[in-house]
């Protein structure tokens, strides 16, 4: 029994020994706790001043400001930094705390903008620490807006034919039905071939109009006049000089408009942008079959290789040429004859890589392909690469020039975010 009260004896001291251990132990690891807290406030509050930071260095170089003076760029920079810190809880500093400098180095401006504030603790000032210093900037690159020469190469191969919403995709599948339910409305100048089953045997592309239903190929059309209206009005608060060519692809490359600095005629020349007419499913005309492979890439992209001159810097100097940029709007699946068979695939992305070589910057709008689960077709020949559309169409594009829209998305607003990207002269340099 006695062995037993000295066990009982030793376990009693141990309890009280870790209780004073812990109370002793539990003063530091509450101050550690509160100064993690302090120290992830301050992350937060830099991650937000070096957001001020670049949106205050781009203050100082937007087109307008270029044409300021360096003064003027000066306290725009600061006043924008000043506006979005102040709404920073927890942060403080001085006017002399905020550094900026302007540059000019040829025809570009360069603009920094340096910070160093203090983020207030909560926890940290019982150990009389109470602010954490942070420091931080930001740096812009900005020049005169330059020329540029955009190319369209816009796909009009019949898979552009799909109804251009779900509800426009069921309505034609539910008045197809003899076809087994057709989403798309190709055009074919002799239907009766196909004994499609259409009202007055007339080819799909006609019941999509008699029903209004609108294609994806309607939308790419007034995408591509919508555009030219944009082009118009950024060159006319630019001072740049923008010239327009439009060209599509399907089995060919197909001239629209050659390259014009008159927009408004370019813009009434992409009204004329039609789908690729066949003579009937698998035929282009009533004595060649061509397992109706109508989307050739190579043609397409050797084409506007071609038309492309190389590029300059864009700069008034005498001598100098405008930039290139080359729209590219496609589903992105090329079906061509090959080792005469009918090969549906992805794009290859060589002819990107030689363009873009060449200084040309790409910029590409991918109308998503839509997976069509129900049609066997599609699940034979498209489904196995569908997940590799994009990617393909994404390396492809110039860094920055690359979206997509899914079916019902607005291909005109996608069309023009890539404009205004493409001639977006200021930019984050640091």
């Amino acid at each position: 029994m006695r062995g037993l009260k000295s066990l009982l004896d030793f376990f009693a001291g141990r309890r009280g020994g870790v209780a004073t251990i812990f109370a002793v132990a539990a003063v530091p690891l509450t101050l550690l706790t509160g100064v993690g807290v302090d120290y992830a406030l301050a992350i937060d509050r830099q991650m937000q001043l070096n957001a001020a930071a670049d949106s205050a260095v781009l203050a100082a170089i937007t087109p307008a400001m270029m044409t300021q003076t360096t003064t003027i760029a000066t306290q725009a920079a600061t006043d924008t930094f000043n506006a979005q810190a102040g709404t920073i809880a927890g942060v403080t500093y001085a006017p002399a705390d905020i550094s900026v400098n302007i540059a000019t180095i040829g025809a570009k401006r360069v603009a920094t903008l340096h910070y160093a504030v203090l983020s207030q603790t909560i926890f940290a000032g019982v150990l009389n620490m109470n602010a954490i210093h942070l420091s931080g900037g930001s740096q812009g690159t900005g020049g005169e807006a330059p020329n540029i020469d955009f190319y369209l190469l816009l796909d009009d191969s019949p898979s552009m034919a799909i109804a251009a919403t779900q509800t426009g995709i069921n309505t034609m599948v539910s008045y197809t039905s003899k076809q087994g339910g057709c989403a798309f409305g190709c055009h074919e100048a002799h239907p009766s071939q196909d004994n499609l089953g259409n009202p007055n045997g007339e080819d799909n592309y006609a019941l999509a109009q008699s029903l209004g239903v609108t294609l994806r190929m309607d939308l790419v059309r007034q995408a591509a006049q919508n555009l030219m209206a944009t082009a118009q009005t950024s060159e006319a608060t630019s001072a740049a000089a923008y010239r327009m060519a439009i060209y599509t692809f399907d089995v060919g490359f197909n001239t629209i408009a050659p390259l014009t600095s008159n927009l408004p005629a370019a813009q009434t020349q992409a009204g004329n942008i039609q789908l690729q007419p066949v003579y009937a499913n698998n035929w282009l005309t009533s004595s060649n079959s061509n397992s109706d492979t109508d989307t050739n890439y190579d043609a397409a992209m050797s084409g506007i290789n071609a038309a492309m001159p190389n590029p300059g810097s864009g700069t008034a100097t005498p001598g100098d040429s405008p930039q290139e940029v080359l729209f590219f709007v496609t589903d992105g699946v090329e079906d061509e004859m090959s080792g005469g068979s009918r090969v549906e695939s992805l794009m290859d992305p060589t002819w990107c890589t030689k363009i873009k070589a060449r200084g040309i910057r790409i910029a590409v709008l991918y109308t998503e392909y839509l997976p069509l689960p129900t049609n066997s077709w599609y699940n034979t020949h498209i489904s196995p690469f569908q997940a590799n559309i994009g990617p393909t169409l994404q390396s492809c594009a110039s860094p920055g020039l690359y979206t997509k829209v899914q079916t019902g998305g607005d291909i005109s607003a996608a069309l023009a975010t890539l404009f205004q990207y493409a001639v977006q002269s200021a930019y984050l340099s640091q």
